[in-house]
């Protein structure tokens, strides 16, 4: 840990302020504005002497060798393939060394079953970035319905040129192999923000911010047009249009056969949205209050409120999941049935119809619960429940995930096949595939089968560690649950190298999963062999990984995650801050030998660990952050996070929001812990912006050990193929291992 010896950043309400328009909050004077133009000369040569300096630092021959054995990892042949059923394929996205940008390509299900399936690669992501000369990032496939009878064969490709939000959408005709060329017709959008749905082979619905068609304050599409075929956005009709201080306009057509059906979202924030349905030319909005989400399939229509419900009398709890038949809701009917309610330690974190049956995920005390629920047999009860089965896939500690393969798929049987993915920190991932049925007439419940189809590898010696879970007492006395990953002979003695990993943010939840990469970079680690405590004989010692589930997450519902929304969002913090304190108490760790790790919203949580605790830890890393919370909402996507953190432009909101706004925090002679602050010029969703500014003030002060990189690549994730991912994750694990545990073996 480091002492400043500057002078003060200037203070919230200190009175060194610029002007402001009347009525808005007032900005506190900021010296890195300029490093607000993204692409600027004088900007990116900055960063490029940033880049230097922390790669000078970082890239020794443990890094090195660090890195290499990630993008091990990460090029992995061994790997499970995940794939999506579309009519008799199997498709799947692969990375690998000999294909960095990856491959599209898909397999019969026999093959797919093989240990060596035979892929018939569709697009070859390095051949067309190097024939196109743009280093093109794949961002998934749209198909189209085929007619009755025949094959899947044409999809709108989501190809984004920097691994940015924006994506430019071309027609690609599978069996052929080729892009439906524009000028016979074939659809191919300009790059932008948006979403694309099939409303016809000649017809598409696009929400989107290209072709001069308007944004929305947060930099998303605000109108939604009728493309035809060798139409442009410019020209086309105006189907669905939101107000500019909305979130965005989304647009889809469900085709499934006889419930077709066009739907319109207006998103007015992160957690409101009103939802309409098009009959007879006109929208008809869904009637439920805008923190109702609402899903359709079928006859069906789902409703999960975020907040309590009262409706005829009754309250339905936030995080719950109702049911009502599709046109009896429309018609007026308000008979819901339900499906799910939580309780103190149980929430609902998806769902996902077969045929016949609805998969329940739930989360009981963070650890995996399925349940499956059979519409076609009420159980008679006043609340409309149907009659739900347990499938017994669990293991305690674990995550595990249950979704339709194919809902649709009538001709071979499949319809009620699902498939099951379970993962847990020292537990590889197990790809599984099964089938639903009715028990007997006289038996209720449903029998599930299901097997095994692809295992992970291991790729540390996972049978040395233990997972644990344990439960810390927050400042207001709430019970904040987190996961700690730990060789089964953990000395107690406070002097562990600790790395805890959080998020708390967007009703978000940290579940366990297997990750080689923590398992190499940091279980397996060792310190340089020391003496140990009272006089033992000297030893080295790994890493130990913790993941903490504070407020602002989804762990426990809707509920959790409210809890810490807006003036509420210090209980985030004050959580996180005592699982720290609770892994120090409990002799797992000391502040010197305890760093913190988070991305995105976890990087403000760490950003506030660095400024408001930083008496707790002795190292931070800090990636692709936000940090200056005044002028979030005016930096890339930033307005539509308003619901999630206030407006700060609001002098109300600004009032509490700078209680943790990190770039304001900073304070002349506060003893801060090493920090690593990382970013990527192309995140066009929260941007480099905070992160260079961030840095730039702390360099300024004269705060030593403060260390920046920027990725040009690779938006949001900062990274765009795996290479990238092993350089940006090494950069991170090696400066916490080297803040933290003074070398290795």
């Amino acid at each position: 840990m480091t002492t400043t010896a500057a002078d003060p950043a200037p203070a919230p309400g200190s009175g060194n302020m610029s002007g402001a328009p009347s009525g808005m909050a007032p900005e506190p004077t900021d010296e890195n504005v300029w490093l607000e133009e993204i692409y600027g000369e004088q900007q990116l040569a900055w960063v490029k002497e940033q880049n230097s300096r922390t790669e000078d630092l970082l890239e020794d021959a443990d890094y090195v060798e660090l890195e290499g054995g990630i993008l091990e990892v990460l090029d992995s042949t061994d790997r499970i393939a995940m794939v999506g059923k579309r009519g008799d394929w199997y498709y799947n996205f692969w990375k690998d060394q000999q294909n960095p940008k990856g491959l599209w390509r898909r397999t019969t299900w026999d093959s797919y079953c093989t240990e060596t399936p035979d892929w018939v690669v569709l697009l070859d992501m390095d051949a067309l970035s190097a024939a196109e000369g743009e280093e093109w990032v794949f961002h998934g496939a749209t198909f189209l319905r085929p007619d009755l009878g025949e094959p899947y064969r044409l999809a709108l490709l989501a190809l984004s040129p920097d691994g940015g939000d924006a994506n430019r959408y071309r027609e690609y005709d599978v069996e052929t192999r080729t892009f439906v060329d524009p000028a016979q017709g074939g659809f191919d959008l300009p790059t932008a923000k948006g979403n694309v749905s099939w409303l016809d082979a000649d017809t598409l619905l696009v929400a989107s911010t290209g072709g001069g068609l308007p944004k929305t304050a947060s930099s998303y599409s605000r109108t939604a047009v009728i493309l035809q075929r060798g139409g442009s956005l410019t020209e086309a009709p105006r189907l669905f249009e939101v107000p500019e201080d909305h979130m965005m306009a989304v647009v889809a057509h469900d085709s499934t056969p006889g419930f077709e059906r066009t739907f319109a979202v207006d998103y007015i924030d992160f957690h409101n949205r009103s939802n309409a349905v098009l009959r007879g030319g006109s929208w008809v909005v869904i009637d439920v209050p805008t923190d109702v989400n609402v899903s359709a399939h079928r006859e069906w229509l789902l409703f999960r409120p975020q907040q309590d419900w009262v409706l005829n009398g009754s309250t339905h709890p936030a995080g719950s999941l109702l049911a009502a038949p599709f046109e009896d809701y429309l018609a007026g009917s308000r008979k819901l049935s339900v499906l799910f309610a939580p309780d103190a330690h149980t929430s609902l974190q998806s769902w996902s119809w077969t045929r016949n049956f609805l998969l329940l995920n739930l989360l009981k005390d963070v650890s995996s619960e399925i349940r499956v629920l059979d519409p076609s047999r009420p159980t008679g009860a006043a609340d409309g429940a149907w009659e739900s089965t347990l499938l017994d896939a669990c293991p305690p500690l674990h995550d595990v995930n249950a979704y339709a393969v194919d809902d649709e798929d009538e001709a071979d049987g499949a319809g009620d096949d699902f498939w099951l993915i379970a993962t847990g920190f020292t537990t590889p991932s197990t790809l599984m595939r099964g089938t639903l049925e009715r028990a007997a007439s006289a038996t209720p419940g449903v029998v599930s089968r299901h097997a095994t189809v692809k295992t992970s590898p291991s790729f540390f010696a996972d049978e040395n560690y233990e997972v644990q879970q344990h439960f810390a007492v927050s400042d207001d006395g709430t019970r904040v649950p987190y996961f700690q990953v730990a060789s089964r002979d953990l000395a107690l003695d406070g002097q562990n190298p600790t790395q805890l990993s959080g998020y708390g943010g967007f009703e978000v939840s940290r579940t366990p999963a297997y990750s080689g990469t923590v398992g190499r970079a940091w279980l397996e680690r060792r310190t340089s062999t020391s003496a140990g405590a009272n006089g033992e004989a000297p030893h080295s010692r790994g890493g130990v990984y913790v993941v903490a589930n504070i407020r602002g997450g989804g762990e426990y519902g809707p509920g959790w995650h409210r809890a810490a929304l807006q003036e509420n969002r210090h209980k985030a913090y004050q959580d996180f801050a005592a699982v720290a304190r609770h892994l120090i108490s409990r002799g797992v760790t000391s502040p010197e030998r305890l760093g913190c790790v988070g991305g995105s919203n976890g990087g403000l949580l760490v950003g506030n660990m660095l400024t408001q605790y930083p008496e707790l830890f002795g190292a931070v890393s800090c990636g692709v952050p936000l940090l200056d919370m005044r002028r979030y909402t005016r930096l890339s996507a930033g307005h539509s996070w308003i619901a999630e953190y206030g407006d700060p432009d609001v002098p109300e909101q600004w009032e509490y929001i700078r209680t943790f706004s990190p770039y304001h925090l900073l304070r002349d002679g506060v003893e801060y812990p090493e920090t690593f602050i990382w970013t990527a010029t192309s995140d066009d969703r929260v941007g480099p912006v905070q992160a260079r500014k961030m840095a730039a003030r702390m360099l300024a002060m004269g705060i030593p050990n403060v260390w920046f990189h920027e990725a040009l690549e690779g938006g949001h994730a900062g990274a765009s193929d795996n290479r990238q991912a092993a350089a940006l994750q090494a950069r991170s694990q090696h400066f916490l291992w080297k803040s933290l545990a003074g070398g290795t073996e």
